[in-house]
C-alpha cells in the first residue's frame, strides 16, 4: 500500500517494530529503503503482547509534526495509546484502520482485555479520527457499532496485476503432486487456523468426493492451530488420499497452484477482506466463500463466485454446482478476473487513497 502511493509521487515513511523481525532487521530507527518507501524499525519491550515501542514512540514525537497525515493500523496496541496523543499535539490528523478487529466475530475474543483497553484510550482514539478505513463495504457496516460514529471510508487492499499477467500452466504443478494425476484440483489457500472453516470444507468434500472420484483437494498454508486437527478430519473422512496438506506457497509455486486448480474455496467463519480469494479471480479462478468473508457482495454482485452460509452442506452444495456446471464456472472465472482488475489493482488502491488523505487533510 505504501509502495503504491509512493509512486505517486509522495513521501512515505513506515514506523513500525521489530516484532517478529528479532535480528532479522535493524532495529535503531534509521530509514530502510523498500521500494520508495523508507521504513523504521525500532525494538520492541515489556510489555511485549502490548508491542510496546518507547523508542518508536520517541522517534515519532520528534518527527510527526512534519507529515500532513498518519494512517494508523490495527487496535488495541501501544501505538493506538501514543499516536493519536502524538498527533493531535502536532496538529496531524489521522486515519485508523482496525483490519477486522471491530467485526463482531474476532472482538470478542478476549473481551475483558479489550474493553479495558477500550475505556483507557481505544475508543477515544476511535473518535478522534479523522476517518476509519475500511477494505470492504461489508466491514465498515459489522463496524459501525463500536466505531462511535467516526467517519468510514472504504479503500480496499489491492494486488500487483503483472503478477497475474502471465501465469504458467498447471503442469509444473502437478509434477510435484504426483498424486493430483488425472484429478480435478479444489484449491483452500490460507492459514490454517480455526476460523478459516477448514471444518466445514473436509466433510463437505468428503460427500461431494463420494459422488465424483474424479477430485483432489489441496490445502496450501502455513500452520496456525489446527493442523493436527486438520489431519484427523481428513482421516475420519476416510479421504486421506484425496487431501494434499502442502503447506505455504509464495510466488512462482503459489502461481502454479493457481494454474493447476479448478476452484478456489474459502468458507471462513470471519475473513476481513481475503487477500487470497483476489488473488484466485485474478488467475481466473471461479471461487466458492463464506458470507463471513468480506468480499463476498462485490463477488456476488459480480457473479464471480458462489456465495455460501457457513455449514458443510452449503459448502457442499457450493461445490457440487460450480464442479458440475463448467461454463458457469467459467463465466464466474472470467467475471472474477475482470471485478479484480476493474477495482482492486494498486494503482487504482493508491488514487483512492490519495483522494481519502487529501480530503482529512483539507478537513482539517
Amino acid at each position: 500500500m505504501a509502495r503504491a502511493v509512493a509512486a505517486r509521487g509522495h513521501e512515505v515513511e513506515i514506523y513500525t517494530t521489530d516484532w517478529g523481525l528479532e535480528g532479522k532487521v535493524p532495529a535503531d530507527g534509521r530509514a530502510v529503503e523498500d521500494g520508495g518507501v523508507a521504513v523504521r524499525y525500532f525494538p520492541v519491550h515489556a510489555p511485549r503482547f502490548w508491542k510496546t515501542s518507547l523508542p518508536m514512540c520517541a522517534a515519532l514525537r520528534r518527527n510527526i509534526a512534519g507529515f500532513d497525515v498518519v494512517h494508523l493500523h490495527s487496535l488495541y496496541l501501544f501505538h493506538d495509546w501514543a499516536v493519536p496523543v502524538l498527533c493531535r499535539r502536532a496538529g496531524v490528523p489521522y486515519i485508523l484502520r482496525p483490519h477486522g478487529t471491530l467485526d463482531p466475530y474476532i472482538r470478542r475474543r478476549h473481551r475483558w482485555r479489550k474493553a479495558l483497553a477500550e475505556v483507557l484510550y481505544q475508543d477515544r482514539a476511535l473518535r478522534r479520527a479523522a476517518a476509519i478505513h475500511y477494505t470492504t463495504a461489508e466491514e465498515m457496516r459489522l463496524a459501525t457499532p463500536p466505531a462511535h460514529g467516526a467517519r468510514g471510508m472504504v479503500v480496499p487492499n489491492g494486488f500487483d496485476l503483472a503478477e497475474f499477467d502471465r501465469m504458467p500452466d498447471g503442469h509444473g504443478f502437478r509434477a510435484r503432486y504426483p498424486e493430483t494425476a488425472g484429478r480435478r484440483i479444489v484449491l483452500f489457500l490460507g492459514r490454517l487456523h480455526g476460523k478459516k472453516g477448514l471444518d466445514l470444507l473436509i466433510p463437505a468434500f468428503a460427500r461431494v468426493l463420494a459422488a465424483r472420484p474424479d477430485l483432489h483437494l489441496i490445502v496450501a498454508g502455513p500452520d496456525d492451530g489446527v493442523a493436527a486437527e486438520l489431519g484427523r478430519w481428513v482421516a475420519r473422512e476416510g479421504i486421506a488420499g484425496r487431501v494434499s496438506a502442502i503447506g505455504m506457497l509464495a510466488g512462482e509455486d503459489k502461481k502454479m497452484a493457481l494454474a493447476a486448480a479448478e476452484l478456489f474455496v474459502l468458507p471462513s467463519y470471519s475473513e476481513n477482506f481475503g487477500i487470497a480469494v483476489l488473488e484466485a479471480m485474478a488467475a481466473g479462478l471461479p471461487v466458492l466463500i463464506s458470507d463471513q468473508v468480506n468480499l463476498w457482495r462485490e463477488i456476488s454482485d459480480a457473479s464471480a463466485g458462489i456465495v455460501v452460509a457457513c455449514r458443510a452442506d452449503a459448502v457442499e452444495a457450493g461445490l457440487a454446482r460450480l464442479l458440475d456446471d463448467p461454463d458457469m464456472a467459467r463465466r464466474m472465472g472470467r467475471a472474477g478476473a475482470a471485478l479484480a482488475r476493474e477495482k482492486f489493482t494498486w494503482p487504482l488502491v493508491a488514487a483512492a487513497l490519495e483522494a481519502l488523505y487529501v480530503s482529512v487533510r483539507v478537513s482539517k
